[in-house]
């Protein structure tokens, strides 16, 4: 479903596939563990979409529900490589506003 990649000042989820019902707990859980992580706190959560062909409302609330805990606990939550089928639920829920997102890993690595 997704791995999950760390250094010293980026996390990164690699989620694949189908984000759907099916897996949203999963993801959930993987990205709530990530994001309270006290051993990585300092470090930065990038979400890299490039890999997942779909996303429902139960994977977009695993998302929001990540995004809400880190806000909480102060730390950076980010997508990138979003493709644009699935970046446009984003814009119709107008979470595009809420979330920062990324064209590229590269990108959000000039922001660090």
């Amino acid at each position: 479903m997704s791995s999950a990649i760390r250094d010293s000042l980026i996390t990164v989820i690699q989620p694949s596939g189908h984000v759907n019902a099916s897996n949203a707990v999963e993801f959930q859980h993987q990205l709530t563990t990530a994001v309270a992580s006290e051993k990585h706190s300092d470090s930065a959560l990038l979400v890299d979409m490039h890999q997942v062909e779909s996303l429902d409302s139960a994977g977009l609330m695993a998302l929001v529900s990540a995004l809400s805990l880190s806000q909480r606990l102060k730390r950076r939550f980010s997508l990138c490589c979003v493709a644009p089928s699935i970046r446009i639920i984003f814009e119709l829920t107008q979470l595009d506003k809420a979330f920062e997102i990324f064209d590229s890993r590269d990108a959000f690595a000039t922001t660090m």
